[in-house]
């Protein structure tokens, strides 16, 4: 398990996106050295977990419990059979392009060492909007990539350092419920029945999920 490559975005304006100023760093590209990972602060205060990535709409990106977001290549390489076109490593604005790593069955809470000093945390899955959509070019890109259910992961950061591509990632924790990313992400999109089943992740779970799962218990029932 490795990463291929490190992605970042510089900020930039676009017709499709509803920050205010008109900008978005969902553009991320491979970059040519280390670059350092830290926790970011607060959500709608905090952007980026990694130096020299833009976040710009922080309402609903960025922030501690959002700092990196992960993608598996596999699942770029599904992609690409399914669209018949290249997708290129940073294409879906992840900051973190892997190999060998199931990133969407990844446990919530699980703990990756990302080379000799990071180590990240799984919080949630990345909920598709108009800017990822538009950012591809795809029509009935939001639903069909919710379908799939294969979100790739978001990590807040545990143990800052540097990364860069080619180093290896271990799993050096993994909770022992079955709350992966995948079913987190379905429990939020298509699936509200499931909502209870993420309790068990505690505060691990984005802070959005946990509460989305509370209400959901506390009007439904478990």
């Amino acid at each position: 398990m490795r990463l291929l490559t490190v992605n970042v975005g510089r900020a930039r304006a676009v017709p499709y996106t509803d920050q205010p100023e008109g900008l978005t760093g969902i553009d991320k590209r491979p970059a040519d050295g280390p670059v350092r990972v830290a926790a970011p602060g607060p959500k709608g205060v905090g952007a980026s977990g990694l130096a020299g990535d833009a976040v710009c709409d922080t309402r609903h990106h960025g922030g501690d419990d959002q700092a990196v977001y992960a993608v598996a290549r596999e699942d770029l390489d599904d992609w690409e059979r399914a669209l018949g076109r290249p997708l290129a490593n940073g294409a879906f604005g992840e900051n973190l392009t892997t190999e060998g790593l199931d990133v969407s069955g990844a446990r919530i809470g699980e703990r990756w060492r990302i080379g000799p000093e990071v180590v990240l945390e799984v919080t949630c899955g990345r909920i598709p909007c108009r800017t990822f959509q538009e950012h591809l070019g795809e029509k009935g890109w939001v639903k069909r990539f919710t379908l799939k259910g294969a979100p790739g992961a978001y990590l807040r950061v545990i143990e800052p350092g540097e990364v860069r591509a080619g180093d290896a990632v271990r799993i050096v924790h993994r909770p022992d419920h079955e709350v992966t990313v995948a079913v987190q992400f379905r429990a939020m999109t298509t699936e509200r029945k499931l909502l209870p089943r993420l309790l068990v992740a505690g505060a691990a779970l984005h802070p959005e999920s946990l509460e989305a799962a509370r209400k959901y218990v506390e009007k439904y029932g478990s």
